[in-house]
């Protein structure tokens, strides 16, 4: 078959060759965003008499025709024609004769597949913004319900000190607020029109590049031609900052598959977002969870390949960069589910919140307070942390706890200690008392939740 660019060949490649070298397995998913390219591009060449109004206005009529098809799904692509921009050019000619040829006056596809990727990204950073919303959504949903609920904070995943499960949650939503707020700040990098810069040079047809980003909704146009085709880091900004919004859910995924387990027991999942076992009955598996911290490795390495592809490529447009797409969509697809996924997995979760209120009285999370407590009663505090530490020890050799030592024993560790210390060491207490900004004390959880409101 025939090649767009096959004049100065004489020969064509072997069709296992045609198949390493095209990527319209992949690229098709830009069909939407070429198509619009197109018809800014084709409306402009009319706009400036390029080609005639009349031709313009058949070819854009012919594009629209291959927009309700594709919306229909009714397109069908051919390897032959390597990528979305050739088959496109193809089926435009097919439908609407030799005219069709003139869409691509003045243009390449270097600066063709930028346009598209560009307005893709745009797109779709829009919608995880909103994914990200609706994730911050349950969770503040659920801290609304968890002021009160006690539960040990951990350092280290060994027990340290009682905290608000709101609390708790409420980290997760301002690590998701950097993640919308570093998404909302690359897009003025993304909302940015190479269409028009051509092959690398520019074009000696008299363009209007201002007109097509108008009619595309860019912000701006890239003010060399070089840099147009050649940019891609608005998609290693994109894949930095999904790889970073799904380490959070990663670690949160871990938090999840911890408290979910029998020797936490903290939460249980909604039976959607958990799978059985095929040869344990008893089993409940946190499988939603588990498969995100899994996900997570895939768009780690699309970002550490986007990047390594790009670090030897000379300007302008390189085979290479035909690498640039498949990564891409792939974290599109896997942060925009898992964010999904999320959404639902903690807005549905079950909190115990009973199982929460006995772990912290079963541990020496509120040692600390008994230190500070020591500390007002004008005991430097490093003296008063090897009290604590004795206290502590007495405990572990007795197999009790701190509250379980009588005012007499504690005594005799600090003449300093008065009855008032039962009440310090409450785990409630020990939560209510840090009120310091941004502390777990239940009104300044209270306090954050309102913004963490104002924010949605």
């Amino acid at each position: 078959m025939k090649k767009a660019w096959g004049g100065r060949f004489s020969k064509t490649p072997e069709q296992w060759i045609e198949e390493f070298g095209a990527s319209i397995s992949f690229d098709q998913e830009l069909v939407m965003e070429d198509i619009e390219g197109s018809i800014a591009h084709v409306k402009m060449l009319g706009k400036t008499n390029i080609i005639s109004p009349e031709e313009s206005e058949k070819i854009v009529a012919g594009l629209l025709n291959l927009k309700e098809k594709a919306q229909a799904g009714e397109l069908e692509y051919s390897v032959s024609e390597e990528d979305i921009h050739l088959n496109l050019e193809k089926m435009l000619t097919d439908d609407i004769g030799p005219v069709g040829g003139k869409l691509h006056t003045g243009r390449s596809r270097n600066d063709q597949v930028a346009t598209d990727m560009h307005l893709y990204l745009k797109k779709q950073v829009q919608i995880i913004k909103g994914h990200i919303k609706e994730l911050q959504a349950a969770l503040v949903g659920q801290a609304q319900e968890n002021v009160d609920t006690v539960l040990p904070g951990y350092t280290h995943l060994q027990r340290a000190q009682p905290i608000s499960f709101a609390h708790h949650l409420l980290a997760y939503f301002w690590m998701l607020q950097r993640d919308y707020e570093r998404f909302d700040e690359s897009t003025k990098r993304i909302d940015v029109s190479p269409l028009g810069a051509s092959a690398l040079a520019g074009t000696t047809f008299p363009i209007d590049r201002h007109y097509t980003a108008e009619q595309l909704g860019f912000a701006a146009v890239y003010e060399n031609s070089m840099d147009a085709v050649s940019d891609r880091d608005f998609i290693v900004e994109f894949l930095s900052n999904s790889a970073l919004t799904i380490t959070h859910l990663s670690r949160l995924a871990e938090e999840i598959i911890l408290w979910s387990s029998r020797e936490f027991s903290f939460i249980e999942l909604d039976d959607t977002y958990a799978t059985g076992s095929s040869i344990m009955p008893q089993k409940k598996n946190p499988d939603m969870a588990e498969l995100i911290r899994g996900k997570t490795g895939r768009v780690v390495g699309n970002l550490v390949g986007m990047l390594t592809t790009l670090k030897g490529l000379p300007l302008t447009y390189n085979k290479d960069m035909q690498e640039d797409k498949e990564g891409m969509f792939d974290t599109v697809h896997t942060l925009t589910g898992s964010l999904k996924i999320f959404a639902g997995m903690i807005a549905t979760m079950t909190v115990k919140k009973e199982v929460m209120e006995e772990a912290v009285h079963q541990d020496f999370s509120n040692a600390t307070e008994l230190a500070d407590y020591l500390a007002t009663k004008g005991i430097p505090f490093r003296e008063a942390h090897e009290i604590v530490g004795k206290l502590v020890l007495t405990c572990i050799n007795k197999n009790c706890y701190l509250l379980d030592l009588s005012i007499h024993e504690l005594k005799e560790a600090c003449p300093n200690i008065e009855e008032d210390v039962y009440e310090v060491l409450s785990p409630r207490q020990a939560v209510k008392r840090r009120n310091s900004y941004g502390g777990t004390g239940f009104e300044q959880v209270k306090f954050q939740l309102e913004k963490a409101k104002q924010l949605l």
